[in-house]
């Protein structure tokens, strides 16, 4: 599993990024290290970012987040002081977005260039989803955010494959406040469990498709209550797939 050392100036706003991720995990974390404030203050300090790395030294891969700049200048020198060698990637994405979307992949499994990508791309999320707001610029990270965008709304739902190959269903949002961060998450999770990634499109905006283990990407949806949600998954477990999303949606998450 991918690991994380969270850089900050303040050692409390530090934990309360990492407190916010980890209340959109279900199941097991991916371990997560704070190196934060310097001399009992506010600052960073290479040596103790160095000393994180390290301490994630059995890990597949290590993501570095960072509050500000000089937070990046400090872990840029700690690459240089560490003693491990498991491979490590200073994050450019925002700070508490890319936590939470990063600690939120990397629980599903995702790989350590999986997981800089989501963090990456975490504010494709914070995008206004009214119709004024198109066109806006697209916001910039160190790699692409997830795609979110295409599909055609209120397309006739194609029957599935008699092979099984392809399942498609269309569902219903019925959850009051709609695809927001704790009903994604919990999309990513049940995604995770199978031998494909279904995708998910907003058939009444219009956006989509969405990989359903991405969380920023779902988010960027902006499906409300009320939207009809296109299913799609290919390949042996596409029907279970469709039908463990489908059940979480249908029942609101729990939230109805």
């Amino acid at each position: 599993m991918i690991g994380f050392v969270v850089v900050s100036h303040s050692e409390p706003l530090a934990q309360a990024a990492v407190d916010l991720a980890m209340q959109m995990i279900h199941g097991e974390a991916p371990p997560v290290r704070v190196a934060a404030g310097a001399d009992g203050g506010f600052g960073t300090d290479a040596a103790a970012i160095a000393a994180a790395i390290d301490d994630l030294a059995d890990t597949d891969g290590v993501l570095i987040l960072t509050d500000l700049g000089s937070a990046v200048l400090s872990s840029e020198l700690a690459l240089e002081l560490r003693e491990s060698t498991q491979p490590v990637v200073i994050s450019g994405g925002p700070f508490v977005e890319g936590a939470t979307a990063g600690i939120v992949r990397a629980a599903t499994g995702g790989t350590l260039a999986d997981v800089a990508a989501e963090a990456a791309g975490a504010l494709a999320a914070k995008q206004p989803h009214g119709e004024e707001t198109r066109g806006e610029e697209p916001p910039r990270g160190e790699a692409p955010a997830p795609d979110a965008s295409g599909a055609g709304a209120g397309a006739p739902a194609p029957e599935a494959s008699p092979t099984g190959d392809v399942v498609e269903r269309d569902v219903t949002v019925v959850n009051p406040v709609g695809l927001h961060s704790r009903p994604a998450s919990v999309i990513v999770k049940a995604a995770s469990g199978w031998g494909t990634v279904p995708t998910v499109t907003d058939l009444t905006n219009g956006k989509g498709p969405a990989p359903a283990n991405s969380m920023i990407a779902l988010l960027a949806l902006g499906a409300t209550k009320d939207h009809v949600l296109r299913l799609r998954a290919e390949g042996p477990d596409a029907a279970a797939a469709v039908d463990a999303l489908a059940a979480l949606i249908e029942d609101g998450f729990g939230e109805t």
